[in-house]
């Protein structure tokens, strides 16, 4: 509890004590009327300190001066993958527009997990956000013992988006993912993939491929996209399934990789060529898409959220973010906080049945 405020206040300044001077009477006189104010105010300032009263702005004052600190960018996800290119291509653009210096902080560990709980666990101000991936918004929860869901933060917009893609290395003895997936059925789980995490959307759609189509193969988990292409590029695993971003397209422009299947819905654009796993008969494994976005502590105030919506948007409108992004993952229409949160919902609904055990 506050204790009140006891201040003393120092003796009248030492005037001149001629009777006759005016000066002196006026200085004696408003040092009189001065003191019982200022002890008013004493007595108002523990009030205010509380919370309560007029005094207390609350959450919207905070979003008026919002921001009024440095903003910390968590990265749940090593160094020099996608999520981090992402967090480094927006933390300038939102430094000039907010007035405020942008920290991005890699925080990798636990699929993810470790740096939501450290995103939720900041407080509901606006000065900690997240890159927040469709993993760790729609398949961590539902596989690891994790202490959040999606109660837990509020999606402020989509950035990018990149389809899953499935690779072999050139000199592989599959040449297309019709032989890749023959093999795994006449010997289920003696192919290794490579997957950036156990709890991956990769991991998941391997899973379903097995579950619900007989095509079992052996996920091999590495943190994030880098341990994985790299796997690949020793010949220590027979394929790798990962996020379809700059890292692996240059393998796959240097004729080091060959793709054989994506797991978006559609065909990406720039891999015109390769099948998606609907295409090749897997017709409910169009979920392979990976979304990239902003999020925030549940509890941010709504107008602080708008401000960070709007900001992300005119950010998604600049040609040099889009092209530090990379002009194919960023979306043709932007995806609002909402339609960011409908999409993971989606992932998850699809997700949760062969994850909890279930099969179609």
């Amino acid at each position: 509890m506050l204790r009140p405020l006891h201040t003393s206040f120092p003796a009248s300044p030492e005037v001149p004590t001629d009777p006759h001077s005016r000066i002196c009477q006026e200085i004696r006189m408003r040092n009189r009327r001065l003191l019982p104010a200022v002890a008013v105010l004493s007595t108002l300032l523990p009030l205010s300190a509380c919370g309560g009263g007029e005094a207390d702005s609350g959450a919207e004052g905070n979003a008026e001066t919002y921001p009024s600190e440095p903003i910390t960018l968590v990265i749940p996800y090593a160094a020099g993958g996608p999520t981090d290119l992402v967090a480094r291509s927006l933390a300038p653009f939102f430094e000039q527009e907010l007035g405020e210096s942008v920290i991005p902080e890699n925080r990798p560990g636990g699929s993810g997990a470790l740096g939501m709980s450290t995103m939720i666990q900041a407080g509901p101000d606006g000065h900690t956000l997240q890159i927040l991936a469709s993993s760790a918004a729609a398949v961590t929860p539902l596989v690891e013992d994790v202490d959040y869901d999606e109660s837990d933060y509020v999606t402020i917009g989509a950035i990018s988006q990149y389809p899953y893609v499935l690779a072999v290395r050139e000199d592989s003895e599959y040449s297309s993912a019709e032989e890749f997936f023959a093999a795994a059925e006449e010997s289920p789980g003696t192919l290794s993939v490579a997957v950036p995490g156990a709890s991956s959307q990769g991991a998941v759609e391997l899973q379903r491929l097995a579950e619900n189509y007989d095509v079992v193969t052996t996920p091999v988990p590495f943190e994030g996209n880098a341990g994985s292409i790299g796997a690949l590029l020793g010949g220590n695993v027979d394929a790798t399934f990962v996020v379809a971003s700059d890292d692996i397209l240059g393998q796959i422009e240097a004729g080091e990789f060959r793709p054989i299947a994506v797991g978006s819905a559609e065909r990406a654009s720039y891999l015109p060529e390769t099948p998606t796993l609907q295409e090749l008969g897997y017709e409910d494994l169009t979920m392979g898409t990976s979304y990239y976005g902003l999020a925030a502590p549940a509890g941010t105030p709504d107008e602080i959220v708008a401000q960070l919506e709007d900001t992300l948007r005119a950010a998604l409108e600049d040609p040099e973010v889009v092209d530090r992004v990379g002009e194919k993952y960023v979306p043709e229409e932007f995806i609002t906080g909402e339609e960011l949160g409908e999409l993971f919902a989606e992932q998850r609904a699809a997700y949760e049945p062969v994850l909890s055990g279930a099969t179609d």
